[in-house]
């Protein structure tokens, strides 16, 4: 059964959805999700379009920056109308942006948008591939984008996506020739492929590729314009459209029930932790490509012209596209199964082409349609999601065909070399279900995303198997290989093993089958802050993944830091099993920082990473193993105040920072806003981008503004400019921009240094600056009333200096103040100065101070 929930798509870059649409797409998402992670059963129809995607040997290759960038619309049309192979190579994995649908940032948050992208690819029919490219946030020019993603290797990325998937056609998102204009990520990615075009079928380009793949030369390449490139639709329309081809993509397709414009929908609205919910829409629309290199065509509707997408195209396919024609014309809607004898014929000839690419990816293609003809079911699923490199597993193996073809299941083999022969007969609707051992090897992977396996750097991913590049996923290691006969001819389904259980409210739900390690462990917090010298005992949570395990643990630590006990002996059990052990953490006297991290040692080995689960309906379940470290800081801070309240919003650790240095801190529903519930608060903290997403906040501003007339503080974070839920966003004037400032590392200059908030209670110095991440901050406004006192002056090279990163304003007893530095990166990464300066924030016009330091002048 299939559940959809229509919606709106927009372009990548026009302004986001607002939160309520996103929750009203839980209906559709949860009914996708529930099969989404399950083995595809293709209806009757869904088998007939796969039967004329195998006639058409013609590829698209869709290039962009991020997860949202790509053309859903597009890619669905290319795929489901046209039939041609195509795939969206997005350069990052959009580790650099927000999550509004959990904790997870940075390389966590890049697992999630790699899978929400597969899920859309799955929904709008396109393959997905990656570079090693790391979203390091935003770049106003590709000079700096280039210059921190090293552009060689990721030019190299995607001349290697180019001869791997031989596109015949390559389409860009962006444009290659307005650098400086957009989003430096942006115009790198179409700088980079226009260059790949040529690069990819040049032999003396990454010669070191060609013992894995051959030189390939494609034919055409376009930008994908739309109205938005060109500032408003007037503009667009007035422009020269000599070179511009016009494809009209708002086809319907009746065996689905949907607009193509709809499944684009669909697809875009995988992307939950952007919330990117969208609503299909229907009717004839048209999407532009611009000729930038390739011959150009007399037919500007048809991208494929002259090019040859029948198996004419491959030597010796003729005899393989006649047979795959006749399977076509007499295809059988009510019966499937009719159509095998010549699917299987067709595929004992495609095993003899010399053309190694096609070879490959239509035998797989022709493998799965064969066995959706024949309702084939084959599965391998373990006892338990997870086991440990050589430990034992069972396993239950299961094989039905559901066809009256003469189907013979001749051997299993298991990645560990054992093979399980049978030699029985599939009778049709009988289910062939047997069990067995299977033996991991010692020499087994972990299960981990594998650009995460070794360290990288701020702009790229350490990954040195060439194979791997690229893919989005870590290829399954664990896998069981059906042997099958049809009508004479062996024919091996892989299936990857999995574990399946039975929820008792989702029913069945699949979880890839992983190898961890024996034990992990984790400290509870990522970063630890001292705001005095007094010692904290620190949680170490151990976990077995494995039974009967002894041994002890060490924390190692900083030079200058003390640890007690110096190790304690753990005995776990059972697999599963936790032990929660205490360290007792002195910091020294001064201001200081380092690393935290578990050492486990059983036997001869020592074990230092963390599992962690990333567990969402809308994508497979996770587990991503990571160095086991946390940042500790010794912080040299004084505060003034003690009760905060926190209005959430598009989801940041803030608040539990600010527990950290010793605030107490009490989580407030905007729904709960009145005057007299804020009277115990010293502040009130709004999170970020709440003014976006929080609708509610329009109809409480009076009550904030209240609360700091009769004496609190209201702090402010940054919203973007578009989408505001009021334009009342403070007590005075004040208008939000676009100004950013992306280098880190930028000049600060005090334009106030006499105020009290950057004086009291912490003097705020040129180091507090130093250490910061990703950016400086972002959105900052660029227009404010005579009340406001601008406090910190900063650009970004070549740009004229921005004041508005941080305003205070004086409105009747207390403090509004509105910062668009971001908090919310630095926090999650200790970085001293921002809590020093935030507690400053908090901490003006009060008097009582919750310090073990006296106040510095």
């Amino acid at each position: 059964m299939r559940c959809f929930f229509f919606i709106f798509e927009v372009h990548a870059n026009a302004q986001q959805m607002f939160r309520p649409l996103l929750l009203s797409l839980i209906t559709f998402l949860y009914c996708f999700t529930v099969q989404a992670q399950q083995p595809k059963k293709p209806t009757s129809s869904e088998l007939y379009e796969a039967i004329e995607k195998l006639n058409f040997l013609g590829s698209v290759l869709y290039i962009a920056a991020h997860p949202d960038d790509e053309n859903t619309r597009l890619i669905s049309h290319m795929s489901n109308a046209v039939k041609a192979r195509t795939a969206y190579l997005s350069l990052t994995r959009g580790d650099g942006g927000q999550n509004l649908i959990g904790p997870e940032l940075r390389e966590l948050l890049g697992v999630i948008r790699t899978q929400e992208l597969v899920a859309a690819r799955k929904i709008d029919g396109g393959e997905q591939f990656f570079t090693r490219a790391n979203d390091f946030g935003y770049s106003k020019h590709p000079d700096e984008t280039l210059a921190i993603w090293n552009k060689d290797e990721v030019l190299s990325d995607v001349v290697w996506a180019i001869r791997k998937f031989q596109p015949d056609v390559i389409i860009n998102r962006f444009d290659h020739r307005s650098p400086g204009s957009t989003h430096g990520h942006h115009t790198s990615s179409a700088m980079l492929s226009f260059e790949a075009f040529d690069a990819a079928a040049d032999p003396t380009k990454y010669p070191e590729q060609l013992k894995h793949v051959k030189v390939w030369q494609t034919k055409r390449e376009f930008f994908n314009p739309s109205w938005w490139f060109y500032g408003s639709q007037e503009k667009f329309d007035a422009a020269d459209k000599t070179n511009f081809y016009e494809l009209e993509v708002g086809n319907f397709y009746p065996a689905l029930g949907l607009s193509n414009s709809e499944i684009a929908a669909l697809s875009r609205s995988a992307h939950q932790s952007q919330g990117f919910g969208n609503t299909g829409t229907r009717g004839s629309e048209t999407e532009y490509l611009e000729l930038i290199k390739g011959d150009s065509t007399t037919d500007h509707t048809n991208i494929f012209e002259g090019i040859d997408t029948s198996w004419n195209r491959v030597k010796g396919g003729k005899a393989v596209g006649q047979i795959l024609k006749s399977v076509q014309e007499q295809y059988d809607f009510n019966n499937p199964s009719a159509s095998i004898p010549k699917l299987v014929e067709a595929y004992k000839l495609i095993q003899t082409l010399e053309d190694q690419h096609w070879k490959i990816v239509k035998s797989e293609a022709i493998k799965e349609v064969i066995a959706g003809c024949a309702g084939l079911y084959l599965e391998a699923a373990a006892a338990s999601n997870t086991a440990t490199p050589n430990s034992v597993v069972d396993l239950s193996l299961e094989a039905i065909n559901r066809s009256p073809q003469h189907i013979t299941l001749k051997s299993v083999d298991l990645t560990n070399g054992t093979t399980i022969q049978k030699l029985t007969e599939l009778k049709n609707n009988a289910s062939l279900r047997f069990t067995t051992e299977m033996s991991i090897p010692a020499k087994t992977s972990y299960s981990t995303p594998y650009w995460l396996d070794t360290k990288g750097s701020l702009g790229m991913y350490n990954v040195k198997d060439q194979q791997r590049i690229g893919l989005p996923e870590t290829p399954r290691n664990i896998i069981a290989t059906f042997n099958v006969t049809i009508n004479g001819q062996i024919i091996p389904f892989a299936r990857p093993v999995i574990y399946k259980t039975n929820d008792p409210v989702k029913g069945e739900v699949y979880k890839p089958f992983e190898i961890v390690p024996k034990v992990s462990a984790s400290i509870t917090e990522p970063v630890i802050i001292f705001a005095d010298d007094q010692q904290k005992d620190i949680q170490v949570i151990v976990k077995a993944h494995r039974d009967h395990l002894e041994g002890f643990v060490q924390l190692a630590h900083p030079k200058g830091w003390n640890v007690y006990p110096e190790k304690q002996k753990i005995t776990l059990s059972r697999k599963g099993e936790e032990s929660t052990l205490v360290f007792s953490v002195i910091p020294p006297k001064n201001q200081s920082e380092g690393l935290l991290s578990p050492m486990v040692h059983i036997g001869n080995e020592v074990f230092t990473k963390h599992l962690t689960a990333i567990d969402y309906d809308h994508i497979p379940y996770q587990l991503v193993l990571e160095p086991s470290e946390s940042k500790v800081v010794r912080l040299d801070i004084v505060k003034k105040g003690e009760n905060i309240g926190y209005i959430e919003g598009a989801g940041d650790v803030v608040p539990e920072s600010l527990r950290q240095i010793g605030y107490n801190v009490v989580l407030i529903k905007p729904e709960d806003i009145t005057v007299d519930k804020l009277k115990r608060f010293d502040a009130i903290v709004v999170g970020i981008r709440a003014y976006n997403t929080l609708d509610i906040l329009k109809f409480k501003q009076d009550q904030l503004f209240e609360f700091v007339k009769q004496g609190g503080n209201l702090i402010v974070q940054y919203n973007t400019s578009r989408g505001l839920v009021t334009e009342d966003l403070a007590p005075y004037p004040l208008t939000l921009s676009r100004d950013r400032v992306t280098d880190e590392n930028s000049d600060v200059k005090f334009l106030n240094p006499e105020h009290e908030l950057l004086n009291s209670p912490n003097k705020i110095t040129q180091k507090d600056f130093e250490g910061w991440t990703q950016e400086r901050g972002l959105y900052f406004p660029d227009q404010w009333s005579k009340e406001f006192t601008p406090l910190l002056s900063m650009h970004d090279k070549g740009e004229t200096p921005k004041e508005g990163s941080l305003l205070v304003a004086r409105y009747g007893k207390g403090h509004y103040i509105y910062t668009g530095l971001s908090f919310f990166r630095e926090f999650p990464e200790g970085v001293a100065g921002s809590f020093r300066l935030f507690a400053n924030m908090l901490s003006i016009g009060k008097e009582k101070i919750i310090a073990n330091q006296p106040l510095k002048q």
